[in-house]
């Protein structure tokens, strides 16, 4: 048997999506003859935590933790709000206030690649002793954030193990890179970086086709995608809601504000009271206040839910409670490789999902291929008003359902197997 030493931040007690491909990994490796190990921080500081994760932790497997010096830590006694919000990727772009400002612009450049580079040393330190007297055959190092990459290129140069880097989300090209308020010197040492971490790691490891084609250009290393997935535990079958509920699962982050779909429901629902009485939008997790001031701005306070964090469970099960799941992202050229992966989820529900996002993103073609709902660009209006009707309409006529197809390709235990085939 194999044995892997896989690095990341992200483990339970975390929650929100980071910790979900890596836990699943780790949960089916042993059926692919590999044996994995995990090295994780001691006192993390996760923005979400979800302890019913840690019931999924495989007996046996061993988790290495070493402490690390968390400056988000220090930032929560000037501004514990503001400081969970950027440590969660929530950045807002208006009415930033000039200590907002001051924060992002003290992270972006004085914390490369990101705010956990302190762990760097330290771990090279222990996992270096660690790998004397224990045999591995191939390091792991997943990301973001990506600071982890820096252990496993300096692990490799000691060690000469294989490394495989798992990049989860891109580094340079992500949203929010932009919104470090970045000086030039800054922007060229996180592309160096990227750049190096590509170049020394024998495997390449991202979650779309179009990262990859991003980091061919930078590296003629072996590439290949895998996407997160959906598992297959069991969760007993809820009853579908008697409202129309639209349902948002996960952080509805600054940029993800489908303006026109505020507007047709705000619009339906003032000419029609019926429809206005079995309207109801839903939202697991944290909104942005840009979001949240869209909505009251078209009259949709009457029809909002709030649920808050809830843990992973109850997410799967209010997705298939739920009569449409909504999925939006970012409306930008940088965000069409961006796979949500509450997406394989939301197609494991099996409910019809409303998807609006970036021309040619990833997720459409995933979506049409699967036969899992409709995707729209941002500016749709008289086709995304049509769909939902005919939505509505099938919901009156208690036939709302998808004939979702060929999802089991994305089901956590086969993406394992394409993932064994490298390690």
């Amino acid at each position: 048997m194999k044995k892997v030493l896989i690095i990341t931040y992200y483990w339970p007690p975390a929650g929100g999506p980071g910790v979900q491909r890596w836990l699943k990994f780790v949960k089916y490796l042993g059926e692919f003859n590999v044996e994995p190990i995990v090295f994780v921080p001691e006192n993390p500081h996760y923005p979400i935590e979800d302890t019913s994760l840690e019931k999924e932790v495989p007996k046996g497997i061993q988790v290495l933790k070493q402490p690390l010096f968390e400056p988000y830590s220090l930032a929560k006694i000037v501004s514990s709000k503001k400081t969970g919000r950027i440590s969660s990727g929530i950045i807002q772009t208006k009415n930033q206030s000039l200590l907002e400002k001051l924060m992002l612009w003290v992270r972006g450049n004085f914390f490369i690649p990101d705010a956990r580079k302190f762990w760097v040393k330290p771990s090279v330190k222990y996992l270096s002793e660690y790998l004397k007297e224990e045999s591995v055959d191939t390091l792991v190092t997943t990301g973001p954030p990506h600071s982890v990459h820096l252990i496993g290129k300096q692990l490799k140069e000691v060690t000469d193990l294989k490394w495989v880097a798992d990049f989860r989300d891109p580094w340079t090209s992500i949203g929010y890179h932009k919104k470090l308020k970045l000086t030039s010197k800054s922007q060229k040492k996180h592309k160096d970086l990227e750049k190096m971490v590509l170049n020394e790691a024998d495997h390449i490891v991202t979650t779309s086709i179009t990262t990859k084609k991003e980091f061919s250009k930078l590296t003629s290393k072996p590439i290949t995608v895998i996407t997160n997935g959906y598992d297959t535990s069991y969760i007993p079958e809820p009853d579908l809601d008697k409202s129309f509920s639209i349902s948002h699962i996960g952080s509805l982050l600054t940029g993800r504000n489908p303006i026109n779909l505020w507007k047709i429901l705000s619009r339906l629902a003032a000419e029609n009271p019926v429809f206005r009485s079995d309207l109801q939008l839903e939202f697991m997790g944290v909104v942005s206040q840009d979001v949240m001031d869209t909505l009251y701005r078209y009259e949709l306070g009457p029809y909002i839910k709030m649920r808050g964090y809830g843990t992973h469970t109850d997410a799967q099960r209010k997705q298939r409670q739920s009569q449409i799941l909504l999925l939006a992202e970012i409306d930008s050229e940088e965000t069409k490789g961006i796979i949500p992966g509450k997406l394989f989820e939301y197609m494991a529900a099996k409910r019809p999902i409303l998807a609006l996002g970036p021309k040619e993103w990833e997720v459409g073609k995933i979506i049409e291929e699967c036969n899992a709902g409709r995707t729209f660009e941002y500016d749709a209006y008289e086709t995304l008003e049509k769909t939902i009707l005919d939505w509505y309409k099938a919901f009156k006529g208690k036939s709302l359902i998808t004939e979702s197809k060929d999802i089991e390709k994305y089901s956590r235990k086969a993406l394992t197997a394409k993932l064994a085939e490298i390690l």
